[in-house]
């Protein structure tokens, strides 16, 4: 009975350090960063609608150029484009996406990656699809239409996508979202981790269109540089 009350003990010990983490995770702030906003022209961005409800802004996160790329430093969880770049019928949007120091502004994996199908952008009309790596090795893909909806449940792993040796450690990933006949796939580091069919995407409550803008997207308290973003049709 001892053993028996040790390891029920113990086990309770358990579940309760992982509650707290996963609480602890779940509530973790975003922290403004200092001199921010977008400085590369034509370019804006827009925070999270739960981010903005609590007074978080665009100027609390950083997109500027960096060589021919951008340095993306977040702050708020934060969508970025151009609107004048807009892909339309069949096509391919690419990035490589870099975390020079894995983890570096938390305690935690945040994913970062391509977004398409943007219509209505900044309004809270909006609606888009990401595709988003994590140095992990985990992939997520979620969208707003208006509101946010999850294709991949939190995210999954898979094998193509690199792995961080350690917090501090840079990891790159390429990222490529296509849209080909009535097939929308997510590839990372050259394999496709995702396809959906574009009719269960283009319906209420997800996706006007898989034509319009496309973009980059970072989670909260992530920095990062992105190269190569491109569309090929």
């Amino acid at each position: 009975m001892r053993h028996a009350f040790g390891s029920a003990s113990t086990l309770a010990a358990l579940i309760l350090v992982t509650a707290t983490a996963s609480t602890a995770r779940s509530q973790e702030s975003s922290r403004a960063v200092a001199n921010g906003g977008v400085s590369v022209p034509g370019w804006t961005g827009k925070v999270d609608a739960r981010e903005a409800g609590r007074g978080a802004t665009i100027a609390d996160a950083k997109f500027a150029a960096e060589g021919d790329g951008f340095h993306v430093t977040t702050g708020p969880a934060t969508t970025f484009w151009n609107p004048a770049n807009v892909a339309t019928g069949d096509y391919t949007v690419k990035a490589t996406f870099t975390e020079p120091k894995y983890m570096n502004l938390n305690d935690h994996p945040h994913p970062y990656g391509i977004f398409i199908a943007g219509n209505k952008l900044g309004t809270d009309q909006q609606s888009y699809l990401y595709c988003a790596a994590y140095g992990n090795g985990n992939f997520i893909v979620r969208g707003f239409g208006p509101q946010p909806f999850q294709m991949n449940g939190h995210g999954e792993a898979n094998a193509a996508v690199h792995k961080a040796s350690g917090p501090g450690a840079p990891v790159t990933q390429e990222i490529a979202m296509s849209v080909k006949g009535d097939q929308v796939t997510c590839a990372i580091n050259g394999t496709v981790v995702a396809t959906y069919k574009k009719s269960d995407l283009v319906t209420s409550g997800k996706l006007a269109s898989t034509d319009g803008v496309y973009g980059i997207r970072f989670a909260h308290n992530t920095e990062g540089t992105v190269t190569g973003l491109t569309l090929v049709r």
